[in-house]
Parts: structure tokens; sequence; C-alpha cells
């Protein structure tokens, strides 16, 4: 059996609703079952993979694939999920008009720096990534849009957890610890988040990548509420050919995420506050 990313086994049971439609449920199960095989699945895969015959499910495919939502490889016949989900989201969310207004700040913020950056908004128990700018050099490294963030480990996970409302970080802290192997440390976790909410930033070690330092602020929106976190994977070069040291890069972000924040609409009339 394969598993989904919350780690559970995506089995042939019906999710539990008053109103039951079928067809429907089925198309949406091979979605989230697709969004975590990025090689894709055959028809024959995807069915033993949800406890289906190849026969229930194989007209649902068909037409996901003639609507554009999949598409199947002319070399082994795998089906994958195509980027219009991601079209839809952009148009549907609040996010087009987010990566809209960050993309030119993070474009700057990439030349200033010389390091990549990225755009992060919560999804349930999950950060999302929604934009990205490489850096300009030859070297450098980058997450790439649609990449899923943990909460409770990463940078960006600090940041959204930490200015988001309270009731939505708990929501969201519920749904992460749903999905974790093992429990999450939470008086630990809070003493962590009062200190990033104090400081208006975040700075840590990648707990992934060797060599890298993630440094990450929020961006706010026009009515006070926490939108993303936009954070810089810093890479620390050996022959120390980076273009600043992780505190310039860190006051360059901070002035990156106020303006955006800025152009969304947020103010605060304190003259020495950040996007915070």
């Amino acid at each position: 059996m394969l598993k989904n990313g919350s780690g559970m086994t995506t089995g042939s049971k019906e999710r539990k609703r008053q109103y039951a439609a079928p067809a429907l449920d089925k198309a949406f199960m091979i979605i989230e079952l697709l969004a975590n095989e990025p090689r894709g699945l055959l028809a024959s895969e995807i069915a033993a993979a949800l406890g289906r015959s190849l026969g229930e499910l194989f007209r649902i495919i068909v037409v996901m694939e003639d609507a554009g939502y999949l598409q199947k490889s002319a070399i082994d016949d795998r089906y994958s999920v195509t980027y219009k989900f991601l079209d839809i989201a952009y148009r549907a969310t609040p996010a087009r008009g987010l990566v809209q207004a960050a993309q030119p700040e993070m474009q700057r913020l990439a030349l200033a720096t010389g390091q990549s950056c990225h755009l992060v908004v919560p999804k349930t128990g999950e950060g999302l990534v929604i934009a990205r700018e490489e850096n300009p050099g030859v070297r450098g490294f980058a997450l790439r849009v649609g990449a899923s963030i943990e909460l409770t480990r990463s940078c960006s996970g600090g940041i959204i957890l930490a200015f988001s409302a309270p009731s939505v970080a708990e929501r969201m802290l519920d749904r992460a610890e749903s999905m974790a192997p093992a429990p999450i440390g939470r008086a630990a976790l809070f003493t962590r988040l009062e200190e990033i909410r104090r400081d208006g930033f975040y700075t840590r070690p990648s707990p992934i990548t060797r060599g890298v330092t993630d440094i990450g602020c929020p961006v706010m929106g026009f009515d006070g509420e926490f939108l993303a976190a936009l954070t810089i994977p810093y890479l620390e070069l050996i022959d120390g050919s980076q273009l600043v040291s992780i505190e310039e890069a860190r006051a360059i972000l901070l002035e990156a995420a106020k303006e955006i924040s800025r152009q969304l609409g947020y103010y605060r009339p304190d003259s020495a506050a950040t996007a915070t």
C-alpha cells in the first residue's frame, strides 16, 4: 500500500460525510495519492493503492486526464497531477495577489544577498511553498514550488506558528501532531515561538541540509493577519565568496518582508516596527 502525506495508508474507505458522491470522492483520493508520487503511477498501481478495481477507476482517470487535471507519460503510461491545480489555486485564493506583490521584492532580495528565497503559506498541518526566487550565481540551494514544509521542525513553520492567530496556530499544531510519528514537545515549542515573536524573525541551522542556515520572517496583510513566511536558506560557501553575511542577509530580508507587507496594505505607525 502507498501512503499519503499524513503517513496514513490510502485505503478504500470513503470519507465520512452526510452526503455521498462516490465518483467525486474517488477523484479526490486519486489526486491526493498522486500528490505524493512525483514520478507518477500506472492506472493499475493507482487502483491497487486505493484498494479498488481498475475498471472502477479507469473512467474517472480518463475524465480527469481529458479535463487537464492529470497527464499520462508518453514513455511509460504513468499518470501524474498537472499544474492546472496550482493555477486554479492561485486564481481562487489570496495566493495570487500575495505572489504578485512578493515576486519583485523576492527578486531584489535574491540579487542583494546572492541567496535564494521562498514564500511559504499555511496549509492545514504543513506549510506550502507558493513562490521561490533562485540566487543569481552558479551555486545555490532552493526549494521547489509546491513543496510541503514541516511546521514544527522548519524555520518557515516556526514563523507560521509564531505569527498566526493563536486559535489558528493551535488547529495547525493539532493537525501537524496527528501526522507526526511521535508527540510534539509543546512546552519547548511554545517557548521557542515566544522568542520568535519577540525577535520578529527566526534564524536556525537547517535540520536537513548541512551548511544551510534558514532565516525567516513574517509577511502580514492589511488587516494585521499573518499571510506567509519569507525565508532565505542561507548557503555559506567554503571559500567565503557569499555576497553578504548572515546578519546582513537577515536585515535585507526583514526590509523585503516589510515592503511586501506594506504593498499588501499592512501599516504600523511605530516607525521602529518591522513586518511583525
